[in-house]
């Protein structure tokens, strides 16, 4: 029996009942935990992506080759966890975003994010945002929507047009998605519970909730989000702002206490464990010369 493909696998999810939540990563490592934790599905985040592999905002700095390159390495780490790759803006006009939607499946993602902000994009909670126009934002939908049909990828469709035009125009925007066949509908940033509800009894097509602490959208609880309409909510930076954390608090302690013995937030052993030395030495040793 052939194993389930990445897209198969998440439809499956998508297709049970309840939410599905995704935590956000942004290299293999960070992957890796992900799917050891036991989720199914993934989000590479591209604010992730930018700041841990460049140390620069999210405002389209990092390379389409340079988020392709991440998400293989990410794709091939999560194992069986189903990965949605962030495509941003597709990286150019509708052809760009054909080309995103076809090299993002065959890295191994089950799912392909496009949204309608101009070039150069910018996080999704940030200021300052522009979005391009309905007609273009849909024909960037209908491109990937295009692609896909030759791959076995899913489109996700992503408006910010909240912060720009409006919720009715954001709206708008995602039943146009919804038209045009998009797989999961993201709207950006919506800024109260009644925002929330208004989208996920508008939209027949799978929602996605984005949650950021302290953006521009009420965080809830799981719980809630399923009991609003929610099919998929991503934690896109809930990792990475975990890591800065504690790296913050370890390069402090090194500074101010230089003398000290240096403290290490797991043990060695668990350390190795976790980037796979056990398994790697038990690799090694079935190759080992007897000679």
């Amino acid at each position: 029996m052939l194993a389930s493909t990445p897209a198969q696998k998440l439809r499956d999810r998508l297709d049970q009942p309840g939410l599905e939540i995704a935590p956000g990563c942004y290299d293999a490592l960070s992957a890796s935990l992900i799917a050891s934790a036991g989720f199914n599905v993934a989000f590479m985040s591209g604010f992730a992506v930018s700041g841990a592999r460049l140390g620069f905002p999210d405002t389209a700095l990092i390379s389409f080759a340079e988020m392709l390159d991440t998400l293989r390495n990410c794709c091939t780490a999560a194992d069986k966890v189903a990965v949605i790759g962030d495509g941003d803006t597709g990286y150019g006009n509708a052809l760009n975003v054909q080309r995103t939607v076809i090299d993002y499946a065959r890295a191994g993602a089950a799912c392909v994010m496009i949204e309608d902000q101009v070039s150069p994009k910018k996080c999704g909670h940030t200021r300052n945002k522009q979005v391009v126009s309905r007609g273009e934002a849909r024909m960037r939908i209908r491109a990937a929507v295009d692609a896909r049909a030759e791959h076995d990828i899913l489109v996700m469709a992503r408006t910010d047009a909240r912060a720009v035009h409006g919720f009715e125009d954001a709206l708008e925007r995602c039943f146009e998605f919804e038209a045009e066949g998009a797989d999961l509908i993201f709207l950006e940033a919506p800024e109260s519970e009644i925002e929330m509800r208004k989208f996920c009894e508008a939209i027949k097509t799978p929602c996605v909730a984005n949650i950021v602490p302290g953006g521009k959208t009420p965080v809830f609880s799981p719980r809630i989000l399923s009991e609003i309409g929610f099919k998929l909510a991503l934690y896109p930076v809930a990792l990475f702002s975990a890591s800065i954390a504690a790296m913050k608090a370890k390069v402090a302690g090194i500074r101010n206490n230089p003398d000290l013995p240096l403290t290490v937030e797991i043990p060695f052993s668990e350390l190795q464990q976790v980037v796979g030395f056990p398994e790697y030495w038990e690799r090694e040793e079935k190759y080992r010369s007897k000679d």
